[in-house]
């Protein structure tokens, strides 16, 4: 299954904030993502519909909301979670 990609305004700000080759890498892994969820995905516990891919040390947290991966925050690992 093909889903398309939604980026919120806050990820793309987080995503600017980035060094370019990190920034590089997560555009390359949520280009693989698109393709039937590819790469180190897992939901999160206690969340419905709520999911995380893992590149490096940061996570790309999005929502599955029917064939649209909603992305609404990238942020390193440490703060992804609170």
């Amino acid at each position: 299954m093909r889903y398309t990609i939604a980026i919120s305004d806050k990820a793309r700000r987080q995503l600017r904030d980035l060094p370019k080759e990190v920034r590089r890498n997560i555009g390359y892994r949520i280009e693989l993502m698109r393709e039937n969820l590819q790469g180190d995905v897992k939901k999160l516990k206690a969340q419905t519909n709520r999911y995380r891919l893992r590149v490096g040390s940061f996570r790309v947290m999005f929502v599955l909301a029917g064939e649209t991966i909603q992305i609404y925050a990238v942020e390193d690992r440490k703060a992804a979670y609170e």
